[in-house]
């Protein structure tokens, strides 16, 4: 699978921060069952590789990745525990290095048009935008389509169930990453259903 059919899996990708390891499979089921099967878990936790293990292990249907992949450990820890996927907030030369040689899907993260440009250079045409609104967001999108139509971005950062339909419209838009789809509260408390809600509303984005 290439990066540009993983952003096709569902409009939505989810961006998870899970404390508890606990609350991984029956939140990872949740999103799946509402449609979105496409699943990223930060690596910004200490719970955040055992709860890659878990999904990948134990929830049909789900493909999920690491996010916030830093360095080649990162990467190498993230494989080893099941990832099918990976993502960055940034790249470097070594960390595209060691996504490329991991043999998964990956979207490293860009904010410039050097920087896109720059991974251009590389081969990779699928990356993720962020931070997505404060980097300029639809119009910095659009403004980057013309003379570079030929990448897919995923833009993730400040995007909403509301401003994601306007992002999804737009040509150089695969799909959104967004944190409102597992609320803290609905974590904590073990709310599936608002979870699985949240992902039914998402998933119904696509056009």
């Amino acid at each position: 699978m290439r990066a540009e059919d993983l952003m096709h899996l569902a409009p939505v990708i989810p961006v998870v921060v899970l404390e508890d390891a606990d609350s991984a499979v029956p939140l990872a089921r949740a999103l799946v069952a509402g449609g979105l099967p496409v699943i990223e878990v930060t690596l910004r936790t200490e719970a955040g590789l055992e709860s890659i293990r878990r999904i990948a292990d134990e929830v049909e249907g789900a493909v999920v990745g690491a996010g916030t992949v830093t360095g080649p450990q990162h990467v190498k820890d993230s494989i080893a525990a099941g990832a099918e996927f990976l993502v960055s907030p940034g790249c470097t030369d070594i960390l595209r290095a060691a996504m490329t040689y991991s043999g998964v899907p990956f979207l490293p993260g860009v904010a410039t048009a050097s920087e896109a440009m720059s991974l251009l250079e590389q081969g990779v045409t699928a990356m993720k935008f962020f931070p997505a609104v404060p980097a300029g967001g639809i119009p910095y999108l659009k403004s980057l389509y013309g003379p570079l139509p030929q990448i897919t971005f995923c833009p993730t950062g400040g995007i909403t169930l509301q401003t994601a339909p306007d992002f999804l419209a737009q040509p150089n838009i695969g799909c959104v990453g967004g944190t409102w789809l597992t609320p803290a509260d609905a974590v904590a408390s073990g709310d599936w259903a608002r979870v699985e809600k949240l992902a039914a509303e998402a998933a119904a984005l696509r056009v």
